[in-house]
């Protein structure tokens, strides 16, 4: 028979997967670690188990001992499986801006949660930290895991997550991207995979995506940190220093606001058809900006930390996006990104050799009433339209053997690719049609058909 001996030896050995649809040729391959297949739902699972275990081995934690936790959520999911599977009475505190869904779960599992502000300094005594010490102190045969000064955390990491990514990769991955909350995986991986590149000859950066409002930006920049202010992405950031955050492995912070981790992770939803949280939206956020400045021929690994179950009633509810003003009408609509990937096909060009009456036929043919002359020798893009074509003939300034440039006009209504369909409604007040551009090419052109289509298959 082939079985498990029990639910803790699916942690670790997560798949990478490819990105497809939320990326071009022109940028790097992202390669996404799906932690949020480990049992626990989340890439706290692997620092969970390792800390009770080493806390076992060092004699810290008896039987029928309390694990007690301050957490966002997610290690205290892993925790609370791990004593399930063990037999550990569990107790965590956790700030109340923490979805529903979270405190819901760690109920779930037999842990006593302990709901506290989110408002107040790491060592404020009602602080979720300070509380949960103090649980810990006041209740016999308990341990405090203290996740944020638990070096095993890390450990977790370099023993596992580094490797395996090390290994699925072949030793060709350029950049690592991942969010820092404890900064035990980002540390524990990235520390393995700088000695792995190094040893190999390889340049390989870590690249740390992180809420703005966290400290961890101006603290890595060498800055006396501003004041902290409450941001809504969970289980990343955060406003005091932790011992389990390596520096020395990281090449870069850069700060995400909460929209763009919300809509990011949205958009891996509905174009990748990977559900994950708002945390991951900020890792991933930053790993689309990397793999655009690496460019084609480079991998960016990113970790995706938890599932997106546990947020139902946050950033995947339409209603409380736009009470917190982090969706709009523009938002629901779509971009123009969204409608070419739903419309499909090529842009269709009119050679600069072709005549008027060569290009007429074409359009006639193929159904459309305009089409983007190919550049030449680095000149700017032209469109001729089928009433260029007919006022140029009945004003006598054209034939129909000459060339196209005779009636085509200057490039109007550009629009980027991920310009909302509010911006391409602008355009069709002036224009028929909207040109797509990226990176200086024309990749599609919108007529108010195409805008039609894709809304109703929307709705």
């Amino acid at each position: 028979m082939k079985y498990h001996e029990n639910v803790l030896d699916l942690i670790g050995r997560t798949p990478l997967v490819k990105m497809n649809r939320m990326v071009d040729a022109n940028m790097a391959t992202i390669l996404m670690k799906m932690e949020q297949l480990n049992p626990g739902g989340s890439v706290k699972d692997r620092m969970a188990i390792h800390m009770i275990r080493g806390a076992e081995q060092k004699g810290l934690i008896k039987p029928g001992a309390t694990l007690v936790e301050s957490t966002s959520g997610n290690t205290g999911l892993g925790l609370a499986m791990a004593a399930s599977v063990f037999g550990y009475r569990c107790v965590f505190t956790i700030p109340d801006k923490m979805s529903k869904e979270k405190i819901d779960m760690l109920k779930a599992f037999g842990a006593e949660v302990v709901v506290t502000r989110t408002d107040l300094q790491h060592d404020h005594p009602e602080s979720y930290v300070e509380i949960a010490k103090r649980i810990a102190r006041e209740t016999p045969n308990a341990f405090y895991t203290d996740q944020y000064y638990n070096m095993d955390n890390p450990e977790a990491h370099y023993l596992t997550t580094g490797p395996e990514i090390w290994e699925d990769t072949d030793g060709k991955i350029d950049c690592l991207v991942g969010g820092i909350g404890t900064g035990g995986t980002i540390s524990g991986a990235g520390k393995f995979l700088k000695e792995k590149a190094a040893e190999a000859g390889r340049d390989l950066k870590i690249i740390c995506p992180d809420p703005k409002g966290s400290i961890y930006y101006d603290l890595f920049n060498g800055r006396e940190p501003s004041d902290p202010s409450i941001y809504t992405v969970e289980g990343i950031g955060h406003d005091f220093m932790v011992g389990t955050l390596d520096f020395s492995v990281i090449d870069d912070v850069r700060p995400v606001s909460d929209r763009d981790s919300f809509i990011t992770a949205r958009r891996l939803a509905r174009e990748e058809g990977i559900f994950v949280g708002g945390s991951t939206g900020t890792a991933v956020f930053g790993a689309l900006q990397v793999a655009r400045e690496l460019g084609s021929g480079k991998v960016v690994v990113v970790i995706l930390a938890d599932a997106g179950d546990r947020y139902i009633s946050k950033c995947f509810d339409d209603e409380w996006m736009k009470d917190m003003g982090f969706l709009g009408l523009e938002d629901r609509l779509g971009t123009v990104r969204e409608l070419l990937q739903f419309k499909g096909g090529h842009v269709v060009f009119a050679s600069p050799d072709e005549t008027l009456a060569e290009v007429a036929k074409r359009m006639s043919e193929l159904g459309i009433s305009q089409m983007p002359v190919e550049q030449i020798d680095g000149h700017a893009y032209k469109m001729i339209h089928e009433v260029d074509i007919l006022h140029s003939l009945i004003s006598g300034s054209c034939t129909y053997e000459d060339k196209v440039a005779c009636a085509a006009t200057d490039l109007q209504g550009q629009v980027g690719l991920d310009a909302p369909l509010s911006t391409v409604q602008n355009i069709f007040d002036g224009n028929n049609i909207a040109v797509v551009i990226d990176d200086g090419k024309i990749v599609g052109v919108i007529s108010k058909l195409d805008v039609v289509e894709f809304l109703a298959a929307r709705s």
